[in-house]
């Protein structure tokens, strides 16, 4: 009886322990949450088991591009820890981040925009790949800035690498919110920023606003708080309705701490600052970044010292134990999302008369939607109920210019209901939006100098109806076109340069994302700003039949451009390849290319040969080859197109061409009374006997076969 008594008094004291420890938040609908403490999800030194003080997690550094690719494409998910341990606990576990201009892989600025893109996209479908479910994820992170002002220093990499900005200015996060959300439907996507309650608040509102405004799938806007330790109760209180009143959507604060050494000055801000976040009604959760002093990004915002709980940690535990904070209301009850709502215009900016198509993406998670309506500036102008919800929003001739408030309002069965905001802007101007003429069928050719009508920033911007003029940066322009069947396209563009300089590519802004046809593509040196070449590439995407805006922006200017051509694409059978190339050239080199193409069902009509998509020739009979001969130090991308009799194309992979002299090799062959001196290539590195070596002798170069 003894030891039963002595077992009892045992669980008793356990329970008592444990029940000292309960999550400080037990409001059913906001969490508070915290970060893991140097890759470990507990902190240990007498601190109580994560899970017994928080119920949401964020990785510090373990779910970061640079920590998980940082040896390109192996991967180590350290952030495994806190994902299962989430799981295990029944709470919340966010994804911090997908895009960052800090901490991505080191190797990722060796790459050219294009490849930076592909490396990004890859980066997505591999997270999607791990976790095909996550309850919230930072997509974009510290994106705020411009100029010599980036918050980050690698933002501008990332931003040529998602599109630049674009007609909206913010095309790249845009693109980022579209791809996260195609891979991510159910999760709350959240943008993150660093400055956003004081030194960035109007940049940050501006910013978020666009993404919300162009239907980008934003669901929440994150404020790390890092930035509040002197902050009064005044100016927190009149920058948090400043940013709700603008953005009417939910918060989360992120990343909040209280950096302060004296233990009641720390104390005294939390109470200042954590309750007037905690109780807005926007506000959906607070996460804490670390409570470890000692073991945080700064140096005194921990809230356990040396295994002692200071003041403020002993002020949160009585807060959260509150009535106010245990009833305090969430935008997302049950910490879940009930409602995806997107209000996506096919344009920003339109002028009076225009016909706006617009698309309101709407679904419920556990409802059934009744109606959606939409209203523009106070008027309802579309009542819907069956899915998709587009309309035509046929703007009035007597609506006064500037912004307007765009409304949708989403009923379910039940009564319940749902509300989006965005904007569109009504410019000055009398010019409809509309084709420059008649529409051209694609497949088939429209002219750059033929864009859409229009006035600047609606169809065009920073344009010319010359195409002796050279593209500009940020240049954009719109081309009505109708598609005639639908299927893969290839495109021709008829381009000229002096120089390597120029990118370019081409997206649609459709209702449902942000398409980019083509990859971002630079354009090749065709030897003259009057040397008109063709440029040759695959439209990225599978066009359907119909009417379609396309838009040509210009990534960085220098070239110049004629026109585009879009023909059927179909894959035909058999195999095309390009020799790869070994050993050392120069620039004026002649330099054989060489093919295989076959044809398992038909004849090989022609093979076509591109030098970084440039044709530079084509051969019509056995062997397929033609010469190449480079102009500029530099690697070159070699591919070859085999064209069979029903005009079907096979496509080669990339070879890699390396110029690595700015002159060209003036190479003999090493003859048997020469002395039997060591190889070296042009990098002065010694090569075996089978490699197409370069030996330098009294200023001639010699070639070892």
């Amino acid at each position: 009886m003894q030891r039963v008594f002595k077992c009892c008094l045992l669980l008793l004291a356990l329970l008592m322990s444990t029940a000292s420890f309960a999550q400080l938040s037990s409001n059913p609908d906001k969490f508070l949450g915290n970060i893991t403490t140097r890759g470990s999800v507990d902190a240990g030194n007498g601190v109580p088991s994560f899970y017994l003080l928080w119920n949401q997690i964020t990785c510090e550094n373990e779910s970061k591009w640079g920590s998980v690719e940082g040896n390109r494409g192996n991967f180590n998910w350290g952030c495994d820890n806190a994902f299962n341990y989430a799981k295990q606990h029944g709470f919340p576990y966010k994804f911090h981040a997908l895009v960052w201009g800090a901490q991505y892989p080191n190797w990722l600025p060796d790459l050219s925009p294009r490849e930076r893109f592909a490396a990004i996209t890859n980066w997505f479908d591999k997270v999607k790949q791990k976790y095909k479910t996550l309850p919230m994820i930072d997509v974009v992170n510290e994106a705020v800035g411009e100029g010599n002002q980036w918050h980050q220093a690698g933002n501008p990499m990332i931003r040529e690498s998602l599109g630049g900005g674009g007609k909206t200015g913010f095309d790249w996060l845009i693109k980022a919110f579209d791809m996260a959300g195609q891979r991510w439907p159910d999760a709350i996507l959240i943008y993150n920023d660093y400055n956003s309650l004081r030194w960035d608040v109007d940049r940050y509102i501006t910013l978020v606003q666009t993404l919300r405004d162009a239907g980008a799938p934003i669901d929440a806007y994150g404020n790390q708080a890092h930035e509040l330790s002197d902050i009064s109760a005044t100016e927190l209180t009149n920058v948090l309705k400043k940013q709700q009143d603008a953005l009417k959507m939910p918060m989360y604060v992120t990343e909040l701490d209280i950096d302060k050494a004296n233990d009641a000055q720390q104390k005294a801000q939390y109470e200042r600052v954590l309750p007037m976040m905690w109780e807005a009604p926007y506000c959906a959760g607070v996460t804490l970044w670390g409570y470890i002093h000692g073991s945080t990004w700064v140096d005194n915002s921990g809230l356990y010292k040396n295994g002692v709980e200071r003041p403020a940690m002993t002020w949160l535990k009585e807060y959260m134990a509150s009535d106010a904070a245990k009833n305090a209301v969430s935008p997302f009850p049950g910490k879940k999302k009930e409602a995806s709502i997107y209000i996506r215009p096919a344009a920003l900016k339109v002028v009076k008369t225009d016909v706006l198509p617009i698309k309101v993406h709407a679904r419920l998670a556990t409802k059934t939607i009744e109606k959606v309506e939409l209203y523009v500036d106070g008027t309802l102008v579309a009542t819907m109920t069956e899915a998709p919800y587009v309309t035509e929003y046929e703007v009035p001739s007597s609506i006064s210019t500037g912004r307007k408030l765009v409304k949708a309002v989403v009923t379910a069965t039940d009564g319940s209901t749902y509300e989006r905001y965005g904007r569109i802007s009504v410019e000055s101007g009398t010019t409809k939006h509309e084709p420059f003429g008649e529409v051209p069928e694609m497949p088939g050719t429209f002219k750059i100098d033929e864009y859409d009508k229009g006035v600047s920033g609606v169809s065009y911007y920073n344009a010319t109806r010359n195409t002796n003029t050279a593209m500009k940066t940020d240049q954009w322009m719109d081309y009505t076109v109708d598609v005639k069947e639908d299927g893969l396209y290839s495109f021709d563009a008829t381009v000229a340069a002096s120089s390597y300089n120029g990118r370019f590519h081409v997206a649609e802004y459709g209702l449902d994302s942000l398409s980019f046809l083509t990859e971002i593509i630079d354009v090749p040196n065709t030897g003259g700003t009057s040397e008109w070449k063709n440029m040759h590439g695959m439209i990225q995407t599978e066009l359907t039949a119909g009417r379609h805006v396309f838009t040509l922006l210009v990534d960085k200017g220098g070239f110049y451009i004629k026109d585009f051509t879009l023909n059927r694409f179909e894959n035909a059978d058999g195999s095309c390849m390009v020799k790869p190339f070994s050993g050392a050239y120069g620039v004026g080199d002649n330099i054989k290319i060489e093919a295989k193409a076959t044809s398992r069902t038909s004849t090989i009509s022609e093979v076509r040969f591109y030098a970084d998509n440039l044709l530079i020739g084509t051969a019509t009979e056995k062997p397929y080859e033609c010469m190449f001969t480079p102009s500029v130090k530099r690697t070159y991308s070699i591919m070859a197109i085999s064209v069979n009799a029903e005009g079907k194309e096979k496509m080669s992979t990339e070879q890699k061409l390396k110029v690595t002299s700015d002159t060209p090799l003036d190479i003999q062959t090493l003859t048997s009374d020469e002395p039997d001196a060591p190889a070296y290539n042009l990098m002065g590195m010694p090569v075996g006997d089978d490699y197409r070596g370069i030996i330098i002798k009294n200023g001639k170069k010699f070639v070892r076969k």
